[in-house]
């Protein structure tokens, strides 16, 4: 497979907060984007992302256990991302393995001199960053796309 060309959003789904990146076209870099409040409009707010960035595609960060297990946060973001799914019809969502990626993005905020309490209004965002990040490089090296794609089907389509 080549590279897909166009934009992706990564997410990073919280139960308070929602983190969101881009990427240029090229998949090059990774952006944050905006937090968005968990909730009842959170999905419609991600929508309108979607389309404002022409986005190709949505990687989902999926909260696995350091074994590699789901617990209840990872259930809590399949069925997100699968309600999601169905809101974008023709914008694959991908979930992908986000271990360790808001500590990655703490740690980005910390050393460009960000302190903890200053930077929790954009941890979220920080961590959308990685997760995105981290799969258009996956992808740039295998040729593939990362993570599962979140299937839509009949009974969970709007």
């Amino acid at each position: 497979m080549t590279w897909r060309r166009g934009r992706r959003l990564g997410v990073d789904v919280g139960d308070a907060r929602i983190g969101v990146a881009s990427c240029d076209p090229d998949g090059m870099i990774a952006t944050p984007v905006e937090t968005v409040k968990a909730g009842p409009q959170a999905i419609a707010r991600l929508v309108a992302l979607v389309e404002e960035y022409e986005a190709l595609e949505v990687v989902v960060g999926l909260p696995l256990g350091l074994s590699g297990r789901e617990g209840p946060a990872a259930v809590k973001v399949r069925a997100f991302a699968a309600e999601f799914a169905t809101a974008v019809p023709g914008v694959s969502v991908r979930l992908v393995d986000e271990r360790l990626s808001t500590v990655a993005g703490q740690a980005q905020l910390h050393a460009s001199g960000r302190t903890t309490k200053s930077s929790r209004s954009v941890i979220d965002q920080a961590a959308a960053v990685v997760i995105l990040q981290s799969a258009i490089d996956a992808e740039r090296t295998r040729g593939s796309a990362p993570g599962e794609l979140v299937s839509v089907t009949k009974g969970n389509q709007a």
